[in-house]
């Protein structure tokens, strides 16, 4: 995308967990902000306990190319991008939004339009984030997990085998807030186990709330599709979700 290799990137910026320990977060700032601008940010929710994750793949979640990637196609698009570490992911992403909103001169932020971005097992904290934390003004998500709705047990089953949080068990559609603008995208090849069932009512159940929902579907896309599927349909999902985030964030 136009611009991503002048997106600026302050690594490491301290702010205190849930703890009070301090903890790093990375700042992606749009090529063409200036000194004194204001920008809506994106918050790149991280549902696993960093800790572990970095235990599993060498690295810590902010670092992985998936997660700089797409800072910078947020970036590239006009937005701020956060992504940060953690010790306690609910917690800790709570932390996260506190110190974004307290610290909106320093950081260059418009602490009045934030939206999350999730994906895959970051998507139970996510919509437990839209259901707590009324600043958020929007989310996207991606292959997402979501909510055991009508008997379903699939989310808690993935959250246990793959040790993604899951603060939303026991909630409902009912719980999201109404007029908060989501983007789902779905993987029609998604292998991962329970997925796809949880998501399809989960979409059905917002749009039965006429909840302001944006839906696609990557009919031969498989999980992750963005990673791992080379392809227009790909492209076009990609360029979708940063369309509507820029919608829902930049007035």
């Amino acid at each position: 995308m136009p611009g991503s290799d002048r997106v600026a990137v302050q690594a490491d910026v301290r702010f205190p967990g849930a703890d009070g320990q301090p903890l790093p977060m990375d700042v992606y700032l749009p090529p063409d902000m200036k000194n004194g601008d204001k920008r809506p940010v994106v918050v790149i929710v991280l549902g696993y306990p960093d800790p572990g994750f970095e235990k599993n793949f060498g690295l810590k979640f902010k670092q992985i190319a998936a997660v700089t990637s797409w800072a910078r196609l947020i970036a590239a698009s006009g937005l701020v991008a956060v992504a940060y570490s953690n010790r306690e992911p609910l917690a800790d992403l709570d932390a996260v939004l506190d110190h974004l909103g307290k610290n909106v001169a320093s950081l260059g932020i418009d602490g009045t339009r934030i939206g999350i971005w999730a994906s895959s097992g970051h998507g139970p904290l996510a919509l437990s984030a839209l259901m707590r934390r009324r600043e958020l003004k929007c989310a996207a998500l991606l292959c997402p997990y979501s909510l055991d709705l009508d008997g379903g047990t699939g989310v808690a089953a993935a959250a246990r085998a793959f040790r993604f949080v899951n603060p939303g068990a026991g909630k409902t559609v009912d719980d999201l807030p109404a007029a908060t603008p989501m983007f789902v995208a779905r993987a029609g090849n998604d292998e991962m186990p329970g997925l796809n069932a949880a998501l399809d009512r989960f979409v059905a159940k917002a749009i039965a709330r006429n909840m302001p929902i944006a839906f696609v579907n990557h009919a031969e896309g498989p999980h992750a599709f963005d990673l791992y599927h080379d392809s227009d349909t790909s492209r076009e999902i990609v360029k979708s979700t940063l369309v509507f985030l820029r919608a829902q964030l930049i007035r």
